[in-house]
């Protein structure tokens, strides 16, 4: 069993925005075939550029705020209670196009590569 507190946990940065903080709640290796489960705070206009991962599935849900994601060039509102999950090779971005600070709480799924 492992058990976390988003209160107890330090910020981090998020690897695609410096300045954009996040609360790891599991880490790689806590599970199998997770490499990460945390919350991420995007203050009005913070953006996690486009980026795709070759091996890891991506969900997000929208705990607070509004935004907007967009996949493969089209994009997808970012609404509190929207889930969203990203198949590995497709290129996404978040933009916080709020006037509140925009909280996803995600994880990432390690793939297997086939042949």
């Amino acid at each position: 069993m492992i058990t976390t507190s988003l209160k107890d946990l330090p910020e981090e940065s998020v690897s695609h925005n410096a300045e954009i903080k996040k609360k790891v709640m599991l880490r790689f290796g806590d599970l199998p075939h997770l490499t990460n489960f945390s919350q991420a705070r995007f203050a009005p206009g913070q953006t996690a550029p486009a980026h795709a991962h070759k091996d890891m599935c991506e969900v997000f849900f929208v705990e607070a705020g509004s935004g907007v994601i967009q996949i493969d060039g089209k994009q997808y509102p970012l609404l509190p209670g929207n889930c969203i999950a990203i198949e590995p090779g497709e290129v996404h971005e978040v933009v916080n196009s709020g006037s509140t600070e925009l909280v996803l709480t995600y994880f990432g799924l390690r793939v297997e590569k086939s042949g």
